[in-house]
């Protein structure tokens, strides 16, 4: 059976936090859950833009500033929540960046690493406190087919100093984001309420792409109608694994078409080395050291 938006169950009453949700795919997670009845967070950079994006949803829908490329930005935004909410159910991790020049962050981090990884763990950790008393919450973070391609956490040098290549500083960050769900998982599995899950939109027709390289670019332009799926389908994964009852802490969703390319969203495995206890684990060390955020749970099974 093929899984639809009309299969998202009501959302009354939850709360969903969403990053990214001016545009794309972030766009399109929020719009869905404010239609089943949840109050969303559009956690967005441009607060003008979110507004603009907030009139075209129907349902109860605010706007929170949030620049991921800063981790001021990311603390003040947690503030903020933490000031309007006394609960969150959802928390989407959903923007991005892809394939970049070469830059960095406010806080000296390579670009994409920085904001696709670092931005999101620290605002997870800084806002999982409000996640944690509510059964049934779910952290759900928005990886890329591009963690398998030219992909490692280079602990050598992770911000790309000595030589930048855009497509494997993409892959590195997609790499990390799901290191990142997997170790979360095994951290909140003790706790009982809150489930870390990822998921992939396959290749789908967005902005994002607008920094690929020429060579790139320019099929996915060309081709975009054999190759692509519409937002609107690519973020059918990410609804799915925050919203499937079934879904299970530790997944991970993407299209079940060829090569995980387009489709229906189903259960999918990710690369051998994104595995790795070992590396997930030194991976959240590393991250917490260059955040300066530490979550409320304990170390993870293996390593207690």
């Amino acid at each position: 059976m093929k899984w639809t938006e009309q299969q998202i169950p009501r959302q009354d009453g939850r709360v969903a936090v969403v990053t990214g949700a001016n545009t794309g795919l972030g766009f399109e997670t929020a719009r869905r859950l404010a239609e089943r009845g949840a109050s969303v967070v559009l956690a967005v950079r441009d607060t003008a833009k979110g507004r603009m994006a907030a009139a075209r949803i129907n349902g109860d829908v605010s706007v929170q500033e949030l620049d991921l490329t800063s981790l001021a930005s990311v603390r003040a935004a947690a503030a903020d929540l933490h000031a309007t909410h006394q609960r969150i159910d959802l928390l989407i991790n959903n923007a991005g960046v892809m394939y970049t020049p070469k830059r960095t962050t406010r806080d000296g981090f390579e670009m994409q690493f920085g904001t696709n990884h670092l931005g999101h763990f620290a605002l997870t950790g800084l806002l999982l406190d409000l996640l944690l008393p509510v059964p049934g919450s779910r952290v759900v973070t928005v990886s890329s087919a591009g963690h398998r391609i030219r992909a490692a956490i280079h602990f050598d040098d992770l911000q790309f100093e000595r030589s930048y290549g855009r497509v494997a500083a993409y892959g590195q960050s997609k790499l990390a984001n799901l290191m990142f769900t997997y170790e979360l998982q095994r951290r909140l599995a003790p706790h009982g309420t809150t489930v870390a899950v990822a998921a992939h939109p396959g290749v789908s027709n967005t902005e994002l792409v607008r920094n690929a390289p020429a060579v790139v670019r320019a099929p996915i332009t060309w081709l975009a109608p054999l190759i692509t799926q519409p937002a609107t389908a690519g973020a059918l994964p990410t609804l799915r694994a925050a919203t499937d009852p079934s879904v299970l802490g530790g997944q991970y969703y993407g299209p079940d078409g060829l090569g995980e390319v387009r489709g229906y969203p189903r259960l999918v495995t990710s690369s051998p080395e994104s595995y790795d206890v070992g590396v997930q684990q030194r991976l959240w060390a590393v991250s917490e050291d260059l955040t300066g955020v530490r979550f409320p749970l304990g170390r993870s099974a293996a390593t207690a």
